[in-house]
């Protein structure tokens, strides 16, 4: 087995809260051994791989996507006007090309893992598939789901729980998981929820769900259920622990005891809930068990750090630089549990072997105590990332995607998206 030996730079274990110079070795797909093949790694921070906790990849070839010609006023008409027609453009070819190219900038941006919410109303069956390749394609690790939903009705629904059983009992790609993916509560009968709620739970698999991202989705449940959002998706076994909600901008206090009760991850999505002017989750409220995604907008999740600090300081002067990089560390920790792998993110001996190495000459002393501001205030650049013992990037390149190629093909394909989009 032919080692690895990074040599030279300053080993940054965000989970441990150290900071070191030391050789850092790799045997395999594990840290660990004592020598190898040396990389120079001098004027470089060595870290853990990053993750995102929440992303949507279907969005891939909206960026420049023209706006629709009555613009939205809400967020409702948001997901009318632009992501639901989105998503019911995609097809096989498009699926496949978004989740490539999204993955392969998550990779450049020293993201290691993703966690993928999906949908393709017309095009359901196959579909994780597709994403779970793209993901693959780019040596990342990836957690993929189908977005079950009834606002196509309820065959659709069970179209959508079907795909996520169907890949889950399937799949048999080494760095690849399943979850069971819901959209929102206002867009799932009570039927649906049950059977999307029964497959979770008979694949012992973790559900992964939009929940309170805005106040639309509290209003929906109380006036259809009676009760508020978490509320009633714990009544339905829809929240325990290990599962993941994203956003959770609308819920309350009773609503955050129970999140914070059942044990259940929150993806905090900071530049979208801005982007889409929802609010601001009350994340200093909802305990550790809070990651970062990005959900859909990039897969950089050192931008994400960067705009959590700043909202969560713009909210409360007495949030710390710390609170993002610990957000990061969730998002670790969320990925270990997905994979099995409790030391995932850490820099240790028998850990995965999974890193970024970030072009970074601190222009004031670094330790300890200050490295959480060097990464939000300083301007770290990915130069290498490795995943599961492999080089994925490396010198800022991929290693085995032809970049300027896929971007063509994107460049070719996207207005055909966005044409076929009118038909919706």
């Amino acid at each position: 087995m032919t080692g690895i030996t990074l040599s030279g730079g300053v080993v940054c274990d965000l989970s441990g809260g150290t900071v070191d110079r030391r050789d850092v070795h790799v045997a395999g797909d594990r840290f660990g051994g004592d020598g190898g093949t040396v990389v120079d790694v001098s004027g470089c921070l060595v870290t853990g791989g990053l993750i995102c906790a929440h992303h949507h990849l279907y969005s891939g070839l909206a960026r420049g996507m023209p706006g629709p010609h009555d613009p939205p006023r809400n967020f409702i008409e948001i997901l009318e006007r632009v992501w639901w027609r989105l998503d019911r453009a995609l097809g096989p070819e498009t699926i496949s090309l978004s989740a490539r190219i999204g993955a392969l900038e998550a990779a450049l941006a020293g993201t290691t893992t993703i966690v993928d919410h999906h949908a393709s109303p017309e095009s359901i069956e196959g579909s994780l598939d597709l994403v779970a390749g793209g993901i693959s394609d780019s040596g990342l690790r990836g957690v993929v789901c189908y977005e079950v939903t009834d606002r196509h009705g309820e065959e659709r629904g069970t179209a959508g729980v079907s795909e996520n059983v169907r890949f889950i009992q399937t799949n048999d790609r080494p760095l690849i998981r399943g979850m069971v993916g819901g959209h929102a509560s206002f867009t799932i009968g009570d039927t649906t929820m049950e059977a999307m709620v029964a497959a979770a739970r008979d694949l012992g698999a973790p559900l992964h769900i939009h929940v309170a991202e805005d106040a639309a989705d509290e209003k929906d449940s109380l006036d259809k259920y009676g009760l508020r959002t978490a509320h009633r998706l714990a009544g339905r076994g829809a929240l325990v622990e290990g599962d993941l909600i994203a956003h959770g901008v609308h819920l309350d206090d009773s609503e955050i005891e129970a999140v914070r009760a059942s044990g259940a991850f929150v993806a905090h999505n900071p530049r979208s809930n801005m982007n889409n002017g929802v609010g601001y989750a009350p994340v200093l409220k909802l305990g550790q068990r809070v990651a970062l995604g990005t959900d859909g907008i990039d897969g950089d999740m050192l931008a994400e750090a960067k705009a959590c600090y700043l909202k969560a300081r713009e909210a409360s002067g007495e949030t710390g630089v710390d609170f993002p990089i610990q957000r990061l560390v969730q998002g670790q920790i969320l990925a270990g549990s997905l994979f099995g792998e409790p030391a995932m993110g850490r820099l240790s001996a028998g850990a995965p072997a999974d890193l970024v190495v970030l072009d970074y000459r601190a222009p004031t002393p670094l330790d300890e105590g200050n490295l959480a501001g060097h990464l939000i205030f300083g301007t770290p650049k990915v130069r290498d990332v490795m995943v599961a013992g492999r080089w994925v990037v490396r010198d800022g390149k991929h290693t085995e995607v032809d970049e300027e190629e896929l971007r063509a093909k994107c460049r070719e394909v996207a207005p055909k998206l966005w044409k076929r989009m009118e038909e919706f």
